[in-house]
Protein backbone atom coordinates (compact mmCIF):
# COMPACT_ATOMS: atom_id res chain seq x y z
CA UNK A 1 0.00 0.00 0.00
CA UNK A 2 1.42 3.92 -1.26
CA UNK A 3 -1.54 5.68 0.19
CA UNK A 4 -3.68 4.39 2.59
CA UNK A 5 -1.81 4.77 6.38
CA UNK A 6 0.77 6.80 4.68
CA UNK A 7 -1.04 9.90 4.03
CA UNK A 8 -2.28 11.67 6.65
CA UNK A 9 -5.67 13.58 6.53
CA UNK A 10 -4.94 14.83 9.96
CA UNK A 11 -1.71 16.64 8.37
CA UNK A 12 -3.94 17.72 5.25
CA UNK A 13 -2.01 15.72 3.00
CA UNK A 14 -3.14 15.46 -0.24
CA UNK A 15 -2.00 12.68 -3.02
CA UNK A 16 -1.10 14.50 -6.56
CA UNK A 17 0.97 13.13 -9.55
CA UNK A 18 -0.32 16.32 -12.09
CA UNK A 19 0.19 20.01 -11.65
CA UNK A 20 -2.59 21.86 -13.17
CA UNK A 21 -0.60 22.34 -16.84
CA UNK A 22 -0.18 18.62 -16.59
CA UNK A 23 3.13 17.69 -15.94
CA UNK A 24 4.20 15.29 -13.66
CA UNK A 25 5.31 16.09 -9.90
CA UNK A 26 5.59 13.75 -8.17
CA UNK A 27 7.88 10.86 -9.48
CA UNK A 28 7.49 9.07 -6.05
CA UNK A 29 4.50 7.66 -7.26
CA UNK A 30 3.86 4.50 -8.55
CA UNK A 31 1.20 4.13 -11.12
CA UNK A 32 0.07 1.76 -14.33
CA UNK A 33 -1.32 2.30 -16.71
CA UNK A 34 -1.79 2.21 -20.60
CA UNK A 35 -1.60 4.73 -23.15
CA UNK A 36 -5.12 2.99 -24.60
CA UNK A 37 -6.60 3.29 -20.91
CA UNK A 38 -5.99 6.92 -21.01
CA UNK A 39 -7.40 7.74 -24.38
CA UNK A 40 -10.41 6.00 -23.60
CA UNK A 41 -10.63 8.27 -20.33
CA UNK A 42 -9.90 11.71 -21.73
CA UNK A 43 -12.71 10.67 -24.30
CA UNK A 44 -15.06 9.69 -21.90
CA UNK A 45 -14.09 13.19 -19.80
CA UNK A 46 -14.34 15.10 -22.69
CA UNK A 47 -17.77 13.76 -23.82
CA UNK A 48 -19.28 14.59 -20.46
CA UNK A 49 -18.35 17.80 -20.96
CA UNK A 50 -19.83 18.68 -24.00
CA UNK A 51 -22.74 16.25 -22.84
CA UNK A 52 -23.52 19.14 -20.14
CA UNK A 53 -23.11 22.02 -22.98
CA UNK A 54 -25.39 20.19 -25.58
CA UNK A 55 -28.06 19.70 -22.01
CA UNK A 56 -27.64 23.20 -21.23
CA UNK A 57 -28.74 24.42 -24.31
CA UNK A 58 -31.63 22.13 -24.95
CA UNK A 59 -32.93 22.97 -21.47
CA UNK A 60 -32.97 26.28 -22.43
CA UNK A 61 -35.39 25.38 -25.47
CA UNK A 62 -37.63 23.72 -23.36
CA UNK A 63 -36.58 20.45 -24.15
CA UNK A 64 -35.37 18.70 -21.44
CA UNK A 65 -37.18 19.26 -17.71
CA UNK A 66 -33.51 19.50 -15.87
CA UNK A 67 -30.11 18.22 -15.06
CA UNK A 68 -27.34 18.10 -12.72
CA UNK A 69 -23.48 19.41 -14.80
CA UNK A 70 -20.56 16.94 -13.79
CA UNK A 71 -18.56 19.83 -15.65
CA UNK A 72 -15.26 19.80 -13.55
CA UNK A 73 -15.64 16.74 -11.70
CA UNK A 74 -14.76 14.65 -14.68
CA UNK A 75 -11.13 13.22 -13.62
CA UNK A 76 -11.99 11.35 -10.42
CA UNK A 77 -15.56 10.43 -11.84
CA UNK A 78 -14.18 8.62 -15.09
CA UNK A 79 -11.60 7.41 -12.66
CA UNK A 80 -13.46 5.45 -10.14
CA UNK A 81 -16.10 4.59 -12.74
CA UNK A 82 -13.96 3.03 -15.26
CA UNK A 83 -12.20 1.15 -12.23
CA UNK A 84 -15.44 -0.87 -11.40
CA UNK A 85 -15.23 -4.56 -12.78
CA UNK A 86 -18.43 -4.50 -15.06
CA UNK A 87 -21.29 -6.73 -13.30
CA UNK A 88 -19.52 -7.73 -9.96
CA UNK A 89 -18.88 -4.11 -8.30
CA UNK A 90 -21.86 -2.12 -7.67
CA UNK A 91 -22.01 2.05 -7.78
CA UNK A 92 -24.68 3.73 -5.76
CA UNK A 93 -24.24 7.51 -7.24
CA UNK A 94 -25.61 10.83 -6.54
CA UNK A 95 -27.71 13.15 -8.94
CA UNK A 96 -24.35 14.61 -10.48
CA UNK A 97 -22.11 12.12 -11.34
CA UNK A 98 -22.75 12.33 -15.48
CA UNK A 99 -18.91 11.42 -16.10
CA UNK A 100 -19.75 8.10 -14.14
CA UNK A 101 -22.22 7.47 -15.18
CA UNK A 102 -20.89 7.21 -18.79
CA UNK A 103 -17.64 5.44 -17.64
CA UNK A 104 -19.74 2.79 -16.04
CA UNK A 105 -21.46 1.98 -19.13
CA UNK A 106 -24.94 3.74 -19.22
CA UNK A 107 -25.90 4.48 -22.88
CA UNK A 108 -26.10 8.61 -23.54
CA UNK A 109 -29.93 8.16 -24.26
CA UNK A 110 -30.68 6.54 -21.15
CA UNK A 111 -29.40 9.49 -18.87
CA UNK A 112 -30.86 12.01 -21.54
CA UNK A 113 -34.43 10.04 -21.27
CA UNK A 114 -33.94 10.77 -17.35
CA UNK A 115 -33.47 13.96 -17.52
CA UNK A 116 -36.64 14.37 -19.74
CA UNK A 117 -38.83 12.82 -16.85
CA UNK A 118 -38.75 9.01 -17.75
CA UNK A 119 -37.50 7.11 -15.24
CA UNK A 120 -36.75 4.32 -17.52
CA UNK A 121 -33.58 6.26 -18.22
CA UNK A 122 -32.35 5.39 -14.57
CA UNK A 123 -32.54 1.78 -14.99
CA UNK A 124 -29.04 0.18 -15.59
CA UNK A 125 -28.87 -2.10 -18.56
CA UNK A 126 -27.93 -5.93 -17.89
CA UNK A 127 -24.60 -6.06 -16.77
CA UNK A 128 -23.79 -2.83 -15.46
CA UNK A 129 -24.58 -2.41 -11.57
CA UNK A 130 -25.60 1.20 -10.75
CA UNK A 131 -28.55 1.94 -9.22
CA UNK A 132 -30.54 4.67 -10.03
CA UNK A 133 -29.36 8.49 -9.42
CA UNK A 134 -30.32 9.55 -6.05
CA UNK A 135 -31.72 12.59 -5.24
CA UNK A 136 -32.16 12.98 -1.36
CA UNK A 137 -28.63 14.01 0.33
CA UNK A 138 -26.93 11.53 1.78
CA UNK A 139 -29.20 8.35 1.49
CA UNK A 140 -26.94 6.72 -1.19
CA UNK A 141 -24.57 5.98 1.65
CA UNK A 142 -26.89 3.88 3.23
CA UNK A 143 -28.07 2.24 0.48
CA UNK A 144 -24.20 1.22 -0.60
CA UNK A 145 -23.71 -0.11 2.79
CA UNK A 146 -26.76 -2.39 2.79
CA UNK A 147 -25.94 -3.78 -0.66
CA UNK A 148 -21.96 -4.29 0.67
CA UNK A 149 -23.18 -6.20 3.34
CA UNK A 150 -25.12 -8.60 1.38
CA UNK A 151 -22.30 -9.09 -0.84
CA UNK A 152 -20.05 -9.69 2.18
CA UNK A 153 -23.40 -12.47 3.24
CA UNK A 154 -23.51 -13.80 -0.04
CA UNK A 155 -19.68 -14.31 -0.04
CA UNK A 156 -19.62 -12.71 -3.73
CA UNK A 157 -16.56 -10.31 -4.72
CA UNK A 158 -18.34 -7.06 -5.50
CA UNK A 159 -17.24 -3.59 -4.68
CA UNK A 160 -19.94 -1.10 -3.72
CA UNK A 161 -18.44 2.49 -4.91
CA UNK A 162 -20.89 5.40 -3.49
CA UNK A 163 -20.57 9.06 -3.87
CA UNK A 164 -21.89 12.22 -2.37
CA UNK A 165 -20.82 16.52 -2.31
CA UNK A 166 -19.36 18.43 0.47
CA UNK A 167 -23.41 18.99 1.82
CA UNK A 168 -23.88 15.61 1.76
CA UNK A 169 -20.79 15.14 4.30
CA UNK A 170 -23.05 17.08 6.85
CA UNK A 171 -25.86 14.27 6.63
CA UNK A 172 -26.39 12.08 10.40
CA UNK A 173 -27.01 9.42 7.56
CA UNK A 174 -23.32 9.61 5.99
CA UNK A 175 -21.59 8.59 9.34
CA UNK A 176 -24.14 6.10 10.41
CA UNK A 177 -23.47 4.38 7.18
CA UNK A 178 -19.59 4.84 7.54
CA UNK A 179 -20.02 2.90 11.23
CA UNK A 180 -22.02 0.53 9.95
CA UNK A 181 -19.39 -0.25 7.50
CA UNK A 182 -16.78 -0.45 9.50
CA UNK A 183 -18.39 -2.34 12.19
CA UNK A 184 -19.34 -5.32 9.81
CA UNK A 185 -16.42 -4.81 8.00
CA UNK A 186 -17.73 -4.11 4.49
CA UNK A 187 -16.28 -3.81 1.12
CA UNK A 188 -17.48 -0.36 0.63
CA UNK A 189 -15.20 2.47 -1.11
CA UNK A 190 -17.25 6.08 0.38
CA UNK A 191 -16.53 9.12 -1.68
CA UNK A 192 -16.87 12.29 -1.22
CA UNK A 193 -16.66 14.57 -4.48
CA UNK A 194 -15.68 18.18 -2.23
CA UNK A 195 -16.72 20.51 -4.98
CA UNK A 196 -16.69 23.44 -2.73
CA UNK A 197 -20.71 24.43 -3.26
CA UNK A 198 -23.81 22.56 -1.94
CA UNK A 199 -26.65 24.40 -3.69
CA UNK A 200 -25.53 27.90 -2.65
CA UNK A 201 -24.08 27.22 0.45
CA UNK A 202 -19.90 27.39 0.19
CA UNK A 203 -17.67 25.01 1.87
CA UNK A 204 -16.40 27.16 4.42
CA UNK A 205 -20.55 27.57 5.76
CA UNK A 206 -20.89 23.81 5.86
CA UNK A 207 -18.22 22.45 8.39
CA UNK A 208 -15.29 23.41 10.77
CA UNK A 209 -13.68 20.65 9.88
CA UNK A 210 -10.37 20.50 8.92
CA UNK A 211 -10.88 18.43 5.85
CA UNK A 212 -13.61 16.14 4.96
CA UNK A 213 -11.45 13.10 4.96
CA UNK A 214 -10.94 13.17 8.81
CA UNK A 215 -14.93 12.88 9.12
CA UNK A 216 -14.51 9.10 8.49
CA UNK A 217 -11.78 8.82 11.26
CA UNK A 218 -14.57 8.95 13.67
CA UNK A 219 -15.67 5.73 12.63
CA UNK A 220 -12.75 4.08 12.18
CA UNK A 221 -12.26 3.84 8.38
CA UNK A 222 -8.82 4.91 6.93
CA UNK A 223 -9.38 7.99 4.69
CA UNK A 224 -7.35 9.92 1.85
CA UNK A 225 -7.32 12.98 0.01
CA UNK A 226 -6.54 13.43 -3.35
CA UNK A 227 -6.77 15.91 -5.82
CA UNK A 228 -9.86 15.25 -8.21
CA UNK A 229 -9.05 17.32 -10.96
CA UNK A 230 -5.90 15.21 -11.37
CA UNK A 231 -6.55 11.40 -13.16
CA UNK A 232 -3.54 10.02 -12.46
CA UNK A 233 -3.60 10.57 -8.93
CA UNK A 234 -7.84 9.65 -8.65
CA UNK A 235 -6.52 6.26 -11.00
CA UNK A 236 -3.77 5.05 -8.51
CA UNK A 237 -5.55 5.74 -5.29
CA UNK A 238 -8.95 3.87 -6.60
CA UNK A 239 -6.91 0.73 -8.14
CA UNK A 240 -5.61 0.30 -4.28
CA UNK A 241 -8.58 0.89 -2.39
CA UNK A 242 -10.66 -1.51 -5.11
CA UNK A 243 -8.03 -3.80 -3.69
CA UNK A 244 -7.99 -3.24 -0.05
CA UNK A 245 -11.36 -3.97 0.17
CA UNK A 246 -11.44 -7.08 -2.29
CA UNK A 247 -9.04 -8.21 -0.05
CA UNK A 248 -11.70 -8.04 3.17
CA UNK A 249 -9.82 -5.00 4.87
CA UNK A 250 -13.19 -3.48 5.41
CA UNK A 251 -14.84 0.15 3.73
CA UNK A 252 -12.49 3.10 3.12
CA UNK A 253 -13.13 6.81 2.61
CA UNK A 254 -11.66 9.35 -0.05
CA UNK A 255 -12.22 13.02 -0.21
CA UNK A 256 -11.72 14.34 -4.17
CA UNK A 257 -10.69 17.68 -4.17
CA UNK A 258 -12.51 19.46 -6.99
CA UNK A 259 -14.88 22.28 -7.86
CA UNK A 260 -18.09 22.70 -9.55
CA UNK A 261 -17.37 24.52 -12.59
CA UNK A 262 -21.44 24.34 -13.86
CA UNK A 263 -24.41 25.71 -12.04
CA UNK A 264 -25.78 23.51 -9.61
CA UNK A 265 -28.68 22.90 -11.74
CA UNK A 266 -30.22 24.01 -14.91
CA UNK A 267 -32.24 26.18 -12.59
CA UNK A 268 -29.65 27.40 -11.26
CA UNK A 269 -27.31 30.89 -11.48
CA UNK A 270 -24.00 30.47 -9.38
CA UNK A 271 -23.11 34.10 -10.23
CA UNK A 272 -26.07 35.41 -7.74
CA UNK A 273 -23.73 33.71 -4.86
CA UNK A 274 -19.97 32.71 -6.04
CA UNK A 275 -17.29 34.97 -6.47
CA UNK A 276 -16.34 35.85 -9.82
CA UNK A 277 -12.60 35.34 -8.80
CA UNK A 278 -13.11 32.36 -7.29
CA UNK A 279 -14.35 30.82 -9.68
CA UNK A 280 -11.98 32.52 -12.99
CA UNK A 281 -8.77 30.79 -10.56
CA UNK A 282 -10.72 27.36 -10.10
CA UNK A 283 -10.52 27.00 -13.99
CA UNK A 284 -6.74 26.99 -13.85
CA UNK A 285 -7.24 23.52 -12.88
CA UNK A 286 -9.84 22.31 -15.04
CA UNK A 287 -9.45 18.29 -15.02
CA UNK A 288 -9.98 18.58 -18.75
CA UNK A 289 -6.86 20.81 -19.97
CA UNK A 290 -4.83 18.98 -17.62
CA UNK A 291 -5.08 15.66 -18.98
CA UNK A 292 -5.20 17.18 -22.53
CA UNK A 293 -1.63 18.77 -21.88
CA UNK A 294 -0.56 15.67 -20.40
CA UNK A 295 -1.65 13.27 -23.13
CA UNK A 296 -0.42 15.72 -25.66
CA UNK A 297 3.58 15.80 -24.07
CA UNK A 298 3.71 12.05 -24.14
CA UNK A 299 2.82 12.47 -27.74
CA UNK A 300 -0.88 10.08 -27.82
CA UNK A 301 -3.13 13.70 -28.52
CA UNK A 302 -2.97 16.48 -30.64
CA UNK A 303 -4.86 19.36 -31.70
CA UNK A 304 -6.24 17.77 -35.30
CA UNK A 305 -7.46 14.45 -32.64
CA UNK A 306 -9.08 16.84 -29.96
CA UNK A 307 -11.38 18.83 -33.56
CA UNK A 308 -12.25 15.25 -35.00
CA UNK A 309 -13.59 13.95 -31.55
CA UNK A 310 -15.51 17.21 -30.66
CA UNK A 311 -17.04 17.05 -34.17
CA UNK A 312 -17.90 13.48 -33.84
CA UNK A 313 -19.27 13.73 -29.68
CA UNK A 314 -21.44 16.44 -31.01
CA UNK A 315 -22.68 14.78 -33.72
CA UNK A 316 -23.35 11.56 -31.63
CA UNK A 317 -24.67 13.68 -28.69
CA UNK A 318 -27.61 15.67 -31.09
CA UNK A 319 -28.30 12.21 -32.59
CA UNK A 320 -28.92 10.62 -29.36
CA UNK A 321 -31.01 13.37 -28.34
CA UNK A 322 -33.56 13.00 -30.94
CA UNK A 323 -33.83 9.58 -30.07
CA UNK A 324 -34.86 10.41 -26.28
CA UNK A 325 -37.25 13.23 -27.38
CA UNK A 326 -38.85 10.75 -29.28
CA UNK A 327 -38.96 8.00 -26.62
CA UNK A 328 -39.29 10.20 -23.31
CA UNK A 329 -43.48 9.06 -23.06
CA UNK A 330 -44.56 7.01 -20.53
CA UNK A 331 -47.80 5.81 -19.54
CA UNK A 332 -49.05 7.41 -16.73
CA UNK A 333 -49.58 3.71 -14.91
CA UNK A 334 -45.41 4.32 -14.40
CA UNK A 335 -46.08 7.09 -11.57
CA UNK A 336 -47.51 4.32 -9.23
CA UNK A 337 -46.49 1.15 -10.44
CA UNK A 338 -42.85 1.18 -8.78
CA UNK A 339 -43.52 1.94 -5.07
CA UNK A 340 -45.58 -1.56 -3.54
CA UNK A 341 -45.27 -4.82 -4.70
CA UNK A 342 -49.37 -4.30 -4.18
CA UNK A 343 -50.85 -1.09 -4.70
CA UNK A 344 -52.69 -0.30 -1.69
CA UNK A 345 -56.55 1.22 -1.89
CA UNK A 346 -55.64 4.42 -2.07
CA UNK A 347 -53.30 4.59 -5.32
CA UNK A 348 -55.40 2.15 -6.99
CA UNK A 349 -58.29 5.03 -6.81
CA UNK A 350 -55.47 8.02 -7.61
CA UNK A 351 -54.09 5.79 -10.92
CA UNK A 352 -57.73 5.01 -12.06
CA UNK A 353 -58.19 9.50 -11.55
CA UNK A 354 -55.45 9.73 -13.16
CA UNK A 355 -56.11 7.37 -16.20
CA UNK A 356 -59.16 9.29 -16.86
CA UNK A 357 -57.36 12.54 -16.71
CA UNK A 358 -54.63 11.50 -19.14
CA UNK A 359 -56.68 8.90 -21.63
CA UNK A 360 -53.86 9.09 -24.27
CA UNK A 361 -50.56 8.30 -22.10
CA UNK A 362 -51.27 4.79 -20.76
CA UNK A 363 -50.22 3.12 -23.89
CA UNK A 364 -46.79 5.26 -24.48
CA UNK A 365 -43.19 3.69 -23.59
CA UNK A 366 -39.77 5.09 -23.82
CA UNK A 367 -36.45 3.62 -23.23
CA UNK A 368 -34.96 -0.33 -23.48
CA UNK A 369 -37.33 -1.77 -21.00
Amino acid sequence: MQFIGKYDPLKNEKIQILDNQGNIINNNIEFDISDETLIEAYKIMNLSRKQDEFQNIVQRQGRLLSFLSSSGQEACEVAYAMSMEKGVDWLSPGYRNNAAWLASGIPVRNIMLYWTGNEFGGQSPEGINVLPPNIIIGSQYSQAAGLAFGEKYLNKKGVVLTTTGDGGMSEGEVYESMNFAQLHNLPVIFICENNKWAISTPYSKSTKSLNIAVKAIASGTPSLIVDGNDFLACYAVIQECLKFCREGNGPVFIEFDTYRLGAHSSSDNPDVYRPKDEFEKAKLDDPLTRMKNYLVEKGIWSKKKQEALDSEQFEFLKTEFEWAEKNKDYPVSDVFDYIYDQKPDFLVEQLAEAKTFYPDNENKFGGDK
